[in-house]
């Protein structure tokens, strides 16, 4: 209890690990659950079936598990669920997620999530992401891992972001971004790979090499989407890295920014 700060409010309902800090006038609700050594910051409030993982540091005046800005949402017992190992920074909002959607929201492990981002219902953020300051998700947004999303950087609801994209300051994203691809602009069109990106994160010369010619097929070849599809999924038979990006495709819902 001394890891408890006296003027914390804490439902008898929630369950904390023993090894749990909470700052003053935290305030945290009785279906939250909190796993071992995460780190709640002064003024945080969390509430609603929120599960947060081991950890994790949450800084102060974060607002984690509200209900969602649905209109249809009618108090059901919807779910947060955060994983393990986040840096989530001041005022941030992470909503619960909705019966009309998958039922939860979901932060993955290993994220750093900075101030004043807003995770929407029924989003599923991966692993390894970082999110800049003012960065928006609308609801139903699917991020891949190892994504960067760049300041002010706002998602259209139902878009998926693939694993290493990356997106420019102040991207509208309204359809889908593949993986590896870096977004820019009001509008977002591609602006090259995150080549950059998958270096740092231990892709080779020659696995880059292969991503950008797939770039090319895609956006610089003239080709119809349906082509560029058939002469990458030809190319991916020997590449694991182009059978990601080319199952992205395959799923696409929204179409992709082109």
């Amino acid at each position: 209890m001394t890891l408890i700060h006296p003027t914390a409010v804490i439902d008898p309902k929630a369950e904390l690990d023993s090894s749990v800090k909470v700052g003053a006038y935290a305030v945290i609700g009785a279906n939250v659950q909190i796993g071992a050594r995460t780190e709640i910051g002064p003024h945080t409030v969390i509430e609603g079936h929120t599960t947060i993982g081991e950890d994790n540091k949450i800084f102060q005046f974060a607002s984690l598990g509200a209900i969602p800005q649905d209109k249809k949402y009618r108090d059901e017992p919807t779910k947060l669920i955060i994983g393990d190992r986040n840096t989530i920074r001041e005022f941030t909002t992470f909503n619960l997620g909705t019966v009309t959607g998958i039922g939860e929201t979901r932060l993955g492990n290993d994220n750093w999530i900075m101030a004043y981002v807003h995770l929407a219902h029924d989003c599923v953020v991966g692993n390894h992401t970082i999110f800049a300051n003012n960065a928006s998700l609308a609801g139903h947004v699917t991020i891949g891992d190892y994504v960067v999303l760049g300041g002010y950087t706002l998602i259209f609801q139902f878009c998926r972001i693939g694993d290493y994209a990356m997106t420019a300051f102040a991207a509208g994203v309204h359809k889908d971004v593949p993986p590896y691809v870096m977004a820019s602009g009001y509008r977002a069109e591609p602006a090259g790979l995150n080549s950059e990106g998958m270096r740092r994160n231990g892709f080779s010369a020659e696995q880059i090499a292969r991503v950008k010619e797939a770039y090319k097929v895609l956006y610089r070849q003239g080709l119809s989407y349906e082509e560029a599809k058939a002469k990458l999924a030809q190319m991916a038979a020997d590449a694991p890295e182009l059978a990601v990006f080319n199952g992205f495709l395959d799923t696409s819902q929204r179409g992709i920014i082109r």
